[in-house]
């Protein structure tokens, strides 16, 4: 099976509808050990087959459009966070503690970028909060890697020793992981068909498979982000909610919050819960991206939120998985990789490499996008909510198993009909507007189909500063 093949089918989608993808190869995108460019092509492609999918059932249309996948389009959007410009500035991206450390014996990473995790990290290793990098690393130096694993995740923080890839295929977590479906798809209970709500446009308007759907965000980082930011594309009323506790990093935010509004929310104020609620009983999906567990306490589990809006569409994502010893640990894209062995794959025990681009995140936003616009077609035919859930680990699983698929494929390898097209750099996949943030260059969608759109309606605007409530007239079921 291919790469695409491998996605659709873990959707739940005919197997007949990847014919309708296409592919423009451009060797020199994504370089890596790993088969990072066709998976990152698969995520994408497989995203817009869903759209299309979707969109024809709802406009009518007697064929699911053509979906068309350009591997510079593709990887522009996987390295979006880097190519984001605000008033010509590039974005930071990675903190000074965010990064490899010599351990007594090994590698460990940290994940510091937001000031409660580098407080954590701090407090574990017993130091200063003003520790410099210097200081940090003669600390790390002292203990072993997963000494500082353990002490850290132990103080609410985010650190991972570095494995081999035989080492992960061992843990308990490893395992525990690579038993699970690449997409975990569950329906709660038998709630009623979603009514089909026709899409009515002129032939001069793009399709956009998801207008009228209402969509609470509550995510952060890249993977969910991605999902949300590409069901805003897709026409999407999709309000993200966060902590006015937990402010987003701004360039995240500029990047991330393309077609979407923001709110901030008190989930503890009695005031602000009621808001929540509001929106609850009128949304159609509900996207999560904090570790399992963390949002347990406001009735916010799969079941809970059934309970009280059936027929909603619940799309989870997490670093490591609902499951296993690892199930309620944070998780970054770049500490997934140090784990499952991606690290040493693409450099050496000794200096170990990454991915060229956090392609687990953006791969699994995609894919966790997909997930959600199948689950809608699924509901028009046999109704319930639905729960999908994917985790990072997992897809890191899929991309280390690529090698064998493509040891096994015959012929080209290309997941369908593909034109060969040369790689002159991204520029082509780049835009610029105006904002409230100021000006933004940032990288357009790869998600293509005939008649669809080619960019969000609106640029981001000023974190959590958007009424509470919903931009829409009415629901899309």
């Amino acid at each position: 099976m291919t790469d695409t093949d491998v996605a659709w089918a873990a959707l739940g989608g005919d197997p007949a509808l990847v014919h309708r993808i296409s592919n423009v190869v451009r060797e020199g995108t994504l370089p890596s050990t790993l088969p990072v460019r066709e998976v990152a092509r698969a995520c994408v492609g497989v995203c817009a087959l869903a759209a299309a999918e979707w969109g024809a059932r709802r406009a009518g249309l007697p064929d699911v459009p053509e979906v068309r996948v350009d591997d510079g389009a593709v990887a522009t959007a996987f390295h979006s966070e880097r190519q984001l410009r605000v008033d010509g500035r590039a974005p930071v991206n990675f903190a000074p503690l965010s990064r490899f450390w010599r351990a007594t014996d090994g590698w460990v990473r940290t994940h510091a970028n937001y000031p409660h995790h580098r407080a954590r990290l701090l407090g574990a290793l017993g130091l200063a909060a003003d520790a410099s990098v210097d200081i940090v690393a003669a600390a790390i130096a002292e203990r072993s890697a997963v000494e500082v694993e353990d002490s850290v995740y132990a103080a609410g923080g985010l650190a991972v020793a570095l494995r081999t890839p035989g080492e992960w295929a061992a843990h308990e977590q490893g395992r525990v992981v690579a038993a699970q479906p690449l997409v975990g798809r569950e329906r709660l209970d038998k709630a009623p068909v979603r009514p089909l709500v026709p899409l009515v446009r002129s032939a001069a308007e793009p399709l956009l498979p998801a207008a009228g759907l209402r969509v609470l965000d509550l995510t952060r980082v890249i993977a969910g982000p991605v999902a949300t930011r590409t069901l805003a594309l897709l026409g999407a009323d999709v309000l993200r909610i966060d902590s006015p506790q937990l402010p987003e990093l701004p360039d995240h935010h500029a990047d991330m919050n393309f077609g979407k509004r923001s709110a901030a929310l008190d989930l503890a104020a009695p005031a602000d819960r009621r808001a929540f609620e509001e929106l609850l009983a009128e949304a159609d999906v509900v996207v999560t991206g904090y570790r399992p567990g963390a949002l347990d306490r406001w009735g916010l589990t799969a079941g809970q939120l059934a309970e009280r809006r059936p027929g909603l569409v619940v799309a989870q994502l997490s670093a490591w998985g609902a499951y296993g010893p690892w199930g309620g640990r944070r998780g970054f894209d770049s500490l997934v990789q140090v784990a499952t062995g991606i690290a040493v794959t693409e450099g050496s025990v000794e200096e170990p490499g990454a991915l060229p681009a956090q392609a687990l995140d953006h791969g699994s936003g995609y894919v966790l996008a997909a997930a959600v616009l199948r689950s809608l077609t699924e509901q028009t035919e046999e109704g319930g909510t639905r729960v999908v859930r994917l985790a990072l680990a997992r897809t890191a699983a899929w991309l280390t198993d690529g090698r064998d698929r493509a040891a096994e494929r015959t012929g080209a390898g290309y997941d369908g009909p593909a034109v060969a097209a040369a790689y002159d750099g991204p520029e082509p996949w780049l835009a610029e507007t105006d904002s409230a943030l100021g000006r933004l260059r940032y990288s357009l969608p790869p998600v293509h189909f005939t008649d669809g759109p080619s960019d969000w309606t609106r640029p981001p605007g000023q974190w959590g500063q958007d009424p509470v409530r919903w931009a829409t007239a009415a629901s899309a079921g």
